[in-house]
């Protein structure tokens, strides 16, 4: 198992991830095992942006923690992430190179890749790169770290996206496509790496190629009654490219309502409205 407390987290019910973390660390035998689970108890504070509480039970895990290299870098880890998501990048870093650094020495895989991906957040310009660099060398080379292969892949191909180098763009999301295809299981992730391969073709000119990709993303998208304006709208735009333009009108008329629902920065974004509009 890459994390044994990664199986426990529910993102989308923190009430109920904390009650089952709050359960194993009852079960926990050990004084650092305990450390360890109360640093996930920290990181749900987090979440609900109570960084003081995080503080607080990382102070606990502090106290328990002694020697051990895994619950010390899981420690800084969340330390880091509560920095960084109350807005202090510059205090975050070093923290995310820390806990990267000892999660490596104590052969904690999942927490150094995970370590190096926060780390790149935090960092700015070539620090992102090479940090994500980093973390996706790790992931490549150690099974324990290879989940994160797919998320550092995505967040370098965007950078890459945004800094208009399509083709380097291009080469990360297919490799991200390849790492989330080992999980098939996570649909919506195989689908979101498919989006950003079909964006990036467009982007090069070569829309036809991108056309199956945002077919199939919007085909499972209504087969899992998770419907995605960002899947409309790229479909939309690579329909007209070729000329497809019945087809694009169709697409971009999903989109739009879609869109305002679920993206602020289509609200706020004129051109692209009228852009999308223009379409329908």
């Amino acid at each position: 198992m890459d994390d044994r407390l990664r199986q426990l987290w529910d993102f989308d019910d923190l009430e109920a991830s904390e009650q089952r973390f709050r359960e194993q660390l009852a079960r926990e035998d050990s004084d650092a095992g305990r450390a360890e689970v109360l640093t996930q108890i920290a990181r749900i504070h987090g979440l609900r942006g109570d960084f003081d509480a995080g503080d607080d039970v990382l102070g606990e895990a502090t106290l328990l923690a002694g020697a051990s290299g895994a619950a010390r870098a899981r420690i800084d880890l969340e330390r880091g992430r509560l920095r960084r998501s109350g807005g202090d990048r510059e205090s975050a870093l070093p923290l995310f190179e820390s806990a990267f650094a000892i999660a490596l020495e104590a052969e904690q895989d999942y927490v150094a890749a995970d370590a190096a991906h926060m780390a790149a957040l935090a960092a700015d310009g070539s620090g992102f790169v090479a940090w994500t660099e980093r973390g996706i060398a790790l992931a490549e080379e150690r099974e324990d770290a290879s989940y994160w292969l797919g998320p550092l892949l995505n967040n370098i191909g965007w950078e890459y996206y945004e800094a208009g180098e399509y083709t380097h763009a291009l080469g990360a999301f297919e490799r991200a496509l390849q790492a989330r295809r080992r999980e098939p299981e996570k649909e919506a992730a195989v689908e979101i790496a498919r989006y950003a391969v079909g964006k990036t073709l467009r982007a090069l000119g070569r829309p036809n190629e991108a056309i199956p990709h945002l077919e199939q993303a919007v085909a499972w998208s209504e087969r899992a009654n998770e419907p995605d304006g960002w899947f409309h709208e790229e479909l939309a735009e690579e329909y007209a490219a070729v000329g497809r333009l019945d087809e694009a009108r169709e697409q971009a008329g999903r989109a739009i309502p879609l869109l305002e629902q679920a993206d602020p920065s289509f609200v706020e974004d004129e051109a692209r409205r009228v852009r999308l509009a223009a379409l329908a």
